[in-house]
Parts: structure tokens; sequence; C-alpha cells
């Protein structure tokens, strides 16, 4: 089709369009003139117009009104064949339809003005704005004016407003949640070790090197990833933890990286990012990373060397910005030998080791911690609980097989069932209830049936004596002499004459 027949079918079109009652055929040619040179074939003006929400109308270089369309009408209440063809200075001064019109500014200044107009008819308010179409000399060709509802702006800024309140509140939910995720226990020591521990992780936190946490279980080894992660640059960025051994083998993968829609049976539609992606330009701690399978660390060596995965049933690469933590209780070296972890994954991870000692390598951290412990418990259950030196004395001398999570949940079932307000010895040693072997008194070394039966037969005197509060009375309950029973306690070590004259188990009970 030739441009001249384009034309002579667009002329139709808009004559059929302008044709309303008193609108003239030749505003159609008019119209036809003016905007042919922005015509692009086969555009349907007249539909694209009509499907517009906002109201319009168009006038030429001299406020003629050429086009109306049907959302000016809802707007307004003015119909189109009301106004096609006359001047809108001409309407305005007729005082029955509008005031405040923006045609006769734009064509003066030749640049767009924004202004609220009044609709006499509705007696409403309108914000209207009209821009102008330039020729190539700079003068104005077309005023295109857009009208729009008061009501319908003040409907969609609540919308918005609600929008805004509901981002506010799910962002705050989202900083709660990375703060449970980070979590909002303290990291307290006073031994050698951990100092060394903390040391280290004040170097490389701000880094984005990658962390291989290593310990037993129980010794802290999400908390210092944690401390990692709150210290660095992408503190306040996802902070994502999985547990390798807590997800099945069959399911980690997907868990992990993710799959695109119809990769297996079961699969969810549109597929579905996995964790990797939701920690994107965040942290990610792999915990318990030694029981990995071999498939999947060969998946995460890729993740570590590229920065980049596939989803299952993908074929473009996920590009990441993330940083890697990973933890284990196992001894990868060992796993590595026997074949069952990758060594060069191995390697990739353990660029910086932080190994933590087991509790009963820094007693010196017991004190601290039994004393936070008592007073986060003693807050959640509403009670004041206090352990005696001599309980405190059986909390050193623990070996602590669980570590710090042991203690945590020993001491909250003791503030729990506490009835007296105080906890001693005895009770610590009955909560405990994990056989004498835990023990290694001051006063004894070794492993052997001696050993164990002195620690026993110490323990028993200590309870008697916390429990009578004298050597005479203590030696009564047991069921032996007097003088038997000191013999024993300077055997075991016990101050029977401690300053103040009061019987106590031992030197600082």
């Amino acid at each position: 089709m030739s441009k001249s027949s384009d034309l002579s079918a667009l002329r139709e079109a808009f004559a059929t369009f302008l044709s309303h009652e008193g609108a003239p055929c030749q505003e159609a040619d008019r119209l036809v003139q003016l905007l042919s040179p922005y015509c692009v074939d086969r555009l349907d003006f007249r539909e694209v117009c009509e499907n517009l929400y906002d109201a319009v109308h168009i006038a030429d270089g001299e406020g003629r009104i050429l086009f109306v369309n049907d959302a000016y009408t809802r707007t307004t209440g003015i119909r189109a064949e009301e106004l096609l063809g006359r001047r809108v200075a001409d309407i305005e001064a007729e005082g029955t339809y509008y005031k405040g019109s923006v045609t006769a500014e734009v064509i003066r200044r030749r640049a767009r003005v924004d202004s609220v107009a009044t609709i006499l008819r509705l007696n409403k308010e309108v914000l209207v704005t009209g821009i102008p179409v330039l020729d190539e000399a700079g003068n104005v060709k077309l005023v295109v004016t857009n009208t729009r509802d008061f009501p319908e702006l003040k409907k969609l800024e609540r919308q918005l407003l609600a929008l805004m309140e509901e981002s506010k509140k799910a962002n705050e939910e989202l900083t709660y949640l990375r703060s449970q995720q980070a979590g909002n226990k303290q990291l307290l020591y006073r031994s050698a070790a951990m100092g060394a521990v903390m040391s280290t992780i004040a170097s490389i936190s701000r880094t984005d090197v990658t962390v291989l946490i290593t310990g037993e279980s129980g010794t802290g080894k999400e908390l210092v990833a944690s401390e990692i992660y709150q210290s660095s640059n992408r503190s306040g960025k996802p902070f994502i933890k999985v547990n390798c051994a807590a997800i099945p083998a069959e399911l980690l993968e997907s868990e992990l990286f993710g799959y695109e829609d119809g990769a297996f049976t079961g699969a969810r539609k549109n597929g579905k990012p996995g964790l990797f992606e939701l920690a994107n330009t965040g942290t990610i701690l792999l915990d318990e990373i030694g029981d990995l399978s071999l498939p999947l660390q060969a998946k995460l060596l890729r993740v570590l060397q590229q920065k980049e995965f596939m989803r299952i049933g993908g074929t473009t690469p996920v590009q990441l910005d993330i940083r890697i933590l990973a933890s284990t209780n196992k001894d990868l070296r060992e796993e590595v030998r026997q074949g069952r972890f990758r060594k060069d994954l191995y390697y990739r991870l353990n660029v910086v080791p932080v190994a933590l000692k087991p509790l009963r390598d820094r007693r010196e951290d017991i004190p601290v911690l039994v004393e936070h412990f008592f007073q986060i418990f003693n807050k959640k259950h509403g009670k004041e609980v206090s352990l005696t030196p001599g309980g405190m004395d059986l909390m050193l001398d623990y070996s602590w097989p669980g570590n710090i999570r042991e203690m945590e949940n020993l001491i909250e079932r003791m503030v729990v069932t506490c009835s007296n307000g105080s906890i001693n010895r005895g009770q610590v040693f009955s909560a405990l209830d994990l056989g004498k072997a835990a023990l290694s008194p001051p006063s004894q070394s070794g492993s052997g049936l001696k050993q164990r039966v002195a620690a026993y037969e110490r323990e028993i005197i200590l309870q008697a004596l916390e429990r009578k509060g004298s050597i005479r009375k203590a030696a009564e309950a047991l069921g032996i002499d007097h003088s038997t029973l000191v013999k024993k306690c300077k055997r075991y070590a016990l101050d029977i004459n401690p300053p103040g004259g009061s019987i106590l188990h031992q030197p600082g009970e």
C-alpha cells in the first residue's frame, strides 16, 4: 500500500471518528495533515487513544480542539461534540464548561505547563498537563493535554501510601528475620583460645575470604559465623544458614541451586530459586559441610571457583556475588584421606581456618557463660535463681561433652525446676546425670576404677556437707565417725575450717 493510500484511509477513519454533531470534515483533513509525519503505517490512532486511561484532548497551534477521547468525557462530563472544532479560549470564555485551561499558555511558552483546572459542570478540580508538539521552525503544531481526576489521584495516592506502609512493614520484618538468622546470642569468653579466635575474626570479617569453622558440636561455630557476618561489609544483606546434614541428600541439590519449570516431577510451576540465589549479595553458611555428597561437592566447587551455577534443568548460568562460610565437626583432612571429601574443595574452603576448642579445654570461659545463661533464663522465666559456689565448682569440674549447647540446656532446666531460689552442688550433680567419669576432681587424675570411686565418694561427702552445714552432722548423715570424715575431707582437699567459721565444701565454694 502506498503512502498516499495510507493517508487516504487514515483521513476516512478520522473523518468517521470526528464527524459528530457539528464537527466539520475539514478538521479531519487538518488532523491528518498535522499528524501524518508522526504516524506509523497501519497505526490505529483511534484505538490507541480510546484505550488511554487518562483524559486526552488535542488542539492545533491556534488552540482549536481537534480530538477528544472517551476518558475525557468520563472525567469531565463534557462530550466530544461540545468541543470539537472550537477554540479553547472561546469555550472557556462562555463560563459553562471549565476554567483554568493550559492550552493558550502552552502555545505562548512553547513548553510544558501544569495547572489545576475546574470543571464547572461537576464543580470539581482536575490536574491538567499540556505538552507542545513543535515543527522544525520551533512553532507549536499541536497541544496535547492530559486531564487527571483529583479523586483518582487521591485514590492512587492512598494506594501508594498503603503500599509504602506494607513495604515498610515488610522491610522491618525482613530486618527482624535477618537478625534472628544472624542470631542475637553473644560471644562471651575469657580464655586466650577464644581471644585468638576473635582476633582472627576481626582481621578477616571485612574481606570476602572463605572461612572454614571447625570444632565439636556445641562449641559455638554458628555464633562465630554470625559474628563474622555482623562485622562484615555484607551485614544487613541476606544471611542464609543451611544445615547440610538436616536436608535429605536427594532434596539438598534443589534447595541449594533451585530448579526451572518442569525440571522434574512435582517441580513448582515457574521454577524456584535456590538458597544460593536467596543469599546473593550477602553471606551463606554451609553448616555440617562434611556431610555434603560428592556430586554436590563438585557443584559447590564451581560456585567457589567461578561464582556461578545453573539451576536444575536450567541452561543459563546464574551469576553470584556472595560470601561463603562453612562449618563442620568432622576432621576434613581425614575425610579427604578416606575419599569422602574432595581435596580441591577442602583447599578452596580452608582459606582461613577457625578452629574452636571444646569447653573442657577452655575452662576460663565456664564462669562467664554460666552467669550469662542464668541471667537469660531468669529473665525468660521470671525467676531469681542463683548458683552456689559449690555448684559452680562442679560446673568447672565437669567435662562438658556437649559443650556450650549442653550447658545452656542444663541451666535452663535447673532454673525452671528450681523451687527454693538456689541451686547447690548436689542439684547440679543430679541434673547432669551423665556418670561419674564425666567428673575430673582436682585431687584425682586418670579414669581407673579407684579414681572413679574416689570421685563418687568425694561428691557424696560434698553433698552431705552442703546439706547439713557441719562436719558432725554430715558424719551422722553418712553413718561414719566424725574423725573418719575429717580424714576424708583432708584427703580430698576439702576445706573444713574456712574463714568466717562456717563449713564450706572447698576453698572458694
